[in-house]
């Protein structure tokens, strides 16, 4: 409670407006954090949806080209692997959830296969080119999940520090003081009442 304030009816309007304007910035910053929070659960829930997902791409991609390495032979599988011919791209861009920005991340190969005559090689070094493209996209939009979450999760912790400050200490605050103000400046107006009845009273006996 700010008891420096004088208990002035311009006061106790400017205080009223700041009050408002206070209870109006917690309902906004509440409503925020709410969908900040609605929004990151939902990420995380995807986020391990995708860890698993780049977990198993990865692990079929390792066993794919390990298997090719058995019917061909590692040396082969490495002079293959030089005439490989793919162009991969990551293209980034960005989406705001309540101010705050998201990365989006897309990932692009260019070169169709097949790569190599089919003549003395293993359709298996075909498919773990596939498989590990597929887990590098999967990778992408992984790291495209973790960036906007540890995002979100700052922002979350902003907001929520913010509204516990309305909530626990600017609002009580005002009204205290509000109260404080509208309690003296009700007592001054008894107190003038008193001393203007006073002096109607005298110069009543003094006529």
């Amino acid at each position: 409670m700010d008891t420096t304030l004088a208990p002035t009816r311009s006061n106790l309007m400017k205080l009223k407006d700041e009050l408002a304007f206070s209870r109006l910035g917690y309902d906004l910053l509440d409503q925020k954090r709410s969908i900040l929070v609605s929004e990151l659960l939902t990420l995380v829930d995807q986020a391990v949806d995708y860890q698993n997902r780049v977990e198993k791409a990865l692990l079929e991609a390792e066993e794919t080209l390990q298997d090719a390495v058995m019917h061909m032979g590692r040396l082969r599988v490495a002079n293959l692997a030089g005439s490989v011919n793919i162009q991969s791209s990551i293209s980034l861009s960005e989406r705001k959830v309540m101010g705050v920005s998201l990365p989006k991340v897309d990932t692009f190969f260019s070169g169709d296969g097949p790569f190599f005559s089919p003549e003395g090689t293993s359709m298996l070094s075909e498919l773990a080119i596939n498989r590990y493209s597929r887990a590098l996209m999967l990778m992408g939009k992984m790291a495209e999940l973790k960036v906007s979450i540890m995002r979100l999760s700052r922002e979350v912790k902003k907001t929520i520090r913010k509204v516990n400050a309305l909530e626990k200490l600017v609002i009580p605050e005002k009204e205290e003081t509000l109260k404080y103000l509208t309690g003296r400046i009700e007592e001054q107006e008894r107190e003038s009442f008193i001393l203007l009845k006073a002096v109607k009273e005298r110069m009543e006996k003094a006529k």
